[in-house]
């Protein structure tokens, strides 16, 4: 895969891994770079749009990886990430998230500047909400309606009246329909091929039956937007699928490795920690990464495997049999060994370095202000990526 030309925070070098200040968040672009190519040649092959979803990675380095060629269709989960990418190029969003007073007068704005910027509903309120700030600034603002394919969150079935009613006052508004967009987020529980399979044939059969549905009530509905990472990578027809949303999938992690996504070789960002001490009675190695560090997601709770708050590898991202973070508190980890292994706690040193693969990419990644970002079997930090922050 082709990559633009070295960048100024490129330049911003860092030394080696082993002289890193911890608690620190590394980036594999190895695995990166696999990740996105993985996703992007799987839509391809299905004549399926790609429309990455930044709040993962929230870095214009990584979006211009997933977008050698140029700036693509992207979607974003705060507005702050929109002027984000916009201020770099980036012109065609979804701002996927349901729209608010506040939130519908900034997203006009930014459609002022020239973003093609569209937005989430599921009501008539919102359609007033976003109508008033439009007729404000000025602008034709553009909505998806949110369909909801899974009980997971919000949005209409394809069966509520809501539905025709709410593209009814887009077109009263003077608001253009994007078309519809849903979200398969109950995915996320599941852990075999089949279910996902069937998880992403429902979400696509859903959102082609609202646009069908909206089409029949003679309504334009140019999109249909659907996405999850795990039935991104298990979707086999994607018919009257216009484009695939997927964000965790350019990282990875726990999660997903749960429910059978990835591999722990795919997981391409870590927190490095350094060992600060032991409780051998108990079983228990201390580092320096706590909930401040990795965060407090505990997703892999709810699985078959709990990985505690991640699964503890070596320097070189050799994993540690059965070594977890058990326990976090706010600047501490506590490393054991998982209930019921025959595994042994390895021997660490104090001031022995560890990476710890995270439970939720998006969140644990959010803790840190930037990547420090590595090849496979090298010990140089080849880069500084800043992470934007903020809503």
């Amino acid at each position: 895969m082709a990559h633009p030309e070295t960048r100024e925070t490129d330049i911003l070098k860092a030394g080696t891994v082993g002289a890193l200040a911890t608690p620190a968040l590394l980036l594999d672009k190895n695995r990166l770079d696999r990740n996105l190519a993985r996703l992007s040649s799987r839509m391809a092959a299905r004549g399926v749009a790609l429309r990455s979803h930044m709040k993962t990675a929230k870095s214009i380095e990584v979006a211009r990886r997933a977008y050698p060629s140029g700036p693509g269709p992207i979607t974003v989960s705060t507005l702050a990430e929109a002027e984000y990418f916009a201020l770099h190029g980036f012109r065609d969003m979804t701002y996927a998230v349901g729209v608010a007073p506040q939130t519908a007068t900034r997203a006009v704005h930014l459609r002022k500047a020239g973003i093609d910027l569209k937005v989430l509903l599921d009501s008539p309120e919102q359609v007033a909400i976003l109508g008033e700030a439009g007729r404000a600034a000025g602008v034709v603002a553009s909505a998806f309606i949110e369909i909801d394919c899974d009980g997971h969150r919000s949005g209409l079935t394809t069966s509520d009246p809501k539905l025709i009613a709410v593209a009814a006052e887009l077109a009263k508004a003077g608001i253009k329909l994007a078309g519809v967009l849903t979200h398969a987020g109950e995915s996320y529980s599941l852990c075999t091929p089949e279910a996902l399979v069937a998880a992403a044939e429902n979400e696509r059969a859903v959102a082609v039956a609202a646009a069908e549905t909206l089409r029949a009530a003679g309504h334009e509905c140019p999109a249909v937007s659907v996405g999850s990472t795990p039935t991104a990578h298990f979707a086999e027809d994607l018919t009257g699928v216009t484009e695939m949303r997927a964000g965790v999938y350019m990282f990875f992690d726990l999660v997903m490795l749960g429910v059978g996504v990835c591999t722990a070789d795919d997981i391409a960002i870590s927190v490095l920690a350094t060992v600060i001490g032991a409780k051998p009675e108990k079983g228990w190695i201390f580092v320096d990464a706590g909930w401040m560090a990795l965060s407090r997601d505990r997703g892999t709770a709810a699985q078959r495997i709990d990985q505690g708050y991640g699964l503890v590898c070596d320097p070189s991202g050799k994993l540690y049999p059965d070594l977890i973070v058990s326990q976090a508190n706010q600047e501490h980890g506590i490393l054991a060994i998982r209930s019921r292994s025959a595994a042994t706690l390895p021997a660490l040193p104090i001031g022995t370095k560890v990476r710890i693969l995270p439970n939720h990419a998006c969140a644990t990644a959010s803790q840190h202000e930037l990547y420090n970002v590595v090849s496979a079997g090298s010990d140089a930090i080849e880069a500084l990526w800043p992470r934007m922050r903020g809503w």
